[in-house]
């Protein structure tokens, strides 16, 4: 099920009103509502993936209770079988055709044929937050950072709770469970914010990102009768489409969650706003850096273990987390030039330079310096989500070249209005809000009760697309 859907704005208030005033009187019962309404929002997509869902989730519940023995050797031996079995799960259903045909592709170099089985289905939505999930239980119980949970339906929650189930954010166990076991009691105030988030994600989906969308994959598809102002501008306007698109999503999941008496972890801090790429990524897709930090880059040495493993460490994790995003070479290279951005940063010792402040936190506009900083970081982000949006890696290069010898051979295109302009109508307003709220991500304060009937309006007559999330597909 969709969040921008009509389905969704039915199911929505059906279980927030069954869950405070039918199901509030016993925990259990509240737990057992929201564990069948996260099986019901993913079976409205597709039921035969359910079974797959619960498999994942029975065996990592059973895992934690095997890690959790004093035997250290017991505890590493089910440690990698839990691995093994969600890395598995992750290799066969989206990974397996990627690696069979770079083995074809691999044995042709040798004049070999080989016509190796490619499996076809469609992706599981969500399989890759929900095996995240799944592992990072299993390695804080393992690292004695959490107890083994006795409630297979409280550990089920945890790990399908619907607002976060198919795009995350990717939760620790540590910080969920805890208030999945605990009592919720109806706060007025927490659901008036949660909706607010709510709405306000919806405006970033379906009113910027989805128009957006347009003009971005007109540019993409057609990009070699493009001139290069409008390539440049397509390139500017996939950097908010996939900003609005997926922090559109955190926002909805947040402010869902909220509504429930639950606080999720924070997704996206304003992360264009960022003065370096270290910056960036504590600000864009926070759960996914920060798992991949503690449980990749950390067991790994860190930057703790000599220059060379500092450098080892930081090419795997971004190549890692740009594979993690999709079975293409175009998202192994993405993380990869990001590693290249971030890593003179690292080597002089300023990756930590802008670890909590917020720009401009004390006055209304940022200095020059600042103004700059962000500009260029943008600039580098926006060049890698080229890669990111390309259909595979030759496009993305093409994309460039045609961008490059556009402007040598034919600077007068420049002169020319560029109809990619018409992106701006819709970044610049998500600019301007952005910026107004950047000191706090998770509280939208009150506004003029007229901007709330504006941004309703916008979203009214923007609604019944019903175009998936582009972060669904990962």
């Amino acid at each position: 099920m969709l969040f921008n859907s009509s389905e969704f704005l039915f199911f929505l208030p059906i279980v927030y009103v069954f869950y405070w005033f039918i199901f509030s009187k016993k925990l259990i019962s509240q737990n057992f509502l929201l564990l069948a309404a996260s099986y019901f929002f993913y079976g409205w997509w597709s039921l035969e993936f359910l079974g797959l869902l619960a498999i994942s989730t029975i065996l990592d519940y059973l895992y934690g209770f095997w890690v959790d023995s004093e035997n250290r050797k017991k505890a590493k031996l089910f440690l990698y079988l839990s691995v093994i079995n969600n890395l598995g799960i992750l290799c066969v259903f989206k990974y397996f055709n990627f690696f069979s045909s770079q083995f074809q592709s691999f044995l042709s170099l040798f004049g070999l044929k080989c016509n190796l089985l490619l499996l076809d289905y469609a992706l599981p939505i969500g399989i890759s937050f929900y095996t995240f999930h799944g592992m990072s239980y299993v390695f804080d119980i393992y690292n004695k950072k959490q107890k083994p949970i006795k409630s297979l339906v409280n550990y089920a929650v945890f790990v399908s709770f619907f607002p976060l189930l198919v795009a995350g954010p990717i939760e620790r166990a540590s910080h969920l469970l805890p208030q999945i076991e605990k009592e919720r009691k109806f706060s007025y105030m927490q659901s008036i914010h949660g909706c607010r988030l709510i709405l306000w994600g919806f405006f970033k989906k379906v009113v910027i990102a989805d128009n957006l969308s347009i003009i971005v994959d007109g540019i993409f598809q057609n990009y070699t009768s493009e001139s290069a102002p409008n390539l440049i501008l397509g390139a500017i306007a996939f950097s908010f489409q996939i900003y609005c698109d997926f922090s559109g999503y955190s926002d909805i999941a947040l402010g869902t969650a909220k509504l429930f008496g639950i606080e999720l972890l924070s997704n996206f801090k304003f992360p264009y706003f960022s003065r370096d790429i270290a910056e960036f990524w504590r600000r864009w897709h926070i759960s996914l850096s920060t798992w991949f930090k503690d449980y990749l880059y950390i067991p790994l040495g860190g930057s703790k273990n000599g220059l060379y493993k500092t450098i080892r460490n930081t090419f795997i994790i971004f190549i890692v987390s740009g594979f993690w995003h999709g079975a293409s070479w175009n998202f192994i290279i993405w993380g990869f030039i990001h590693s290249c951005f971030f890593l003179p940063i690292l080597l002089s010792k300023r990756n930590r330079k802008h670890v909590n402040e917020v720009v401009a936190y004390n006055t209304k506009l940022p200095s020059r310096k600042e103004f700059l900083s962000m500009l260029s970081t943008f600039t580098l982000v926006t060049i890698a989500w080229v890669f990111f949006r390309s259909d595979n890696l030759t496009t993305a290069v093409d994309f460039f070249k045609k961008i490059f010898f556009n402007i040598v051979l034919h600077p007068e295109q420049f002169l020319n209005y560029p109809t990619a302009i018409v992106s701006f109508l819709y970044i610049i307003p998500l600019i301007i809000g952005d910026w107004i709220i950047r000191r706090d991500e998770r509280v939208l304060k009150k506004q003029n009760f007229i901007l709330y009937v504006i941004i309703g309006l916008l979203i009214w007559f923007n609604f019944g697309k019903n175009t998936s999330f582009i972060y669904f597909q990962f």
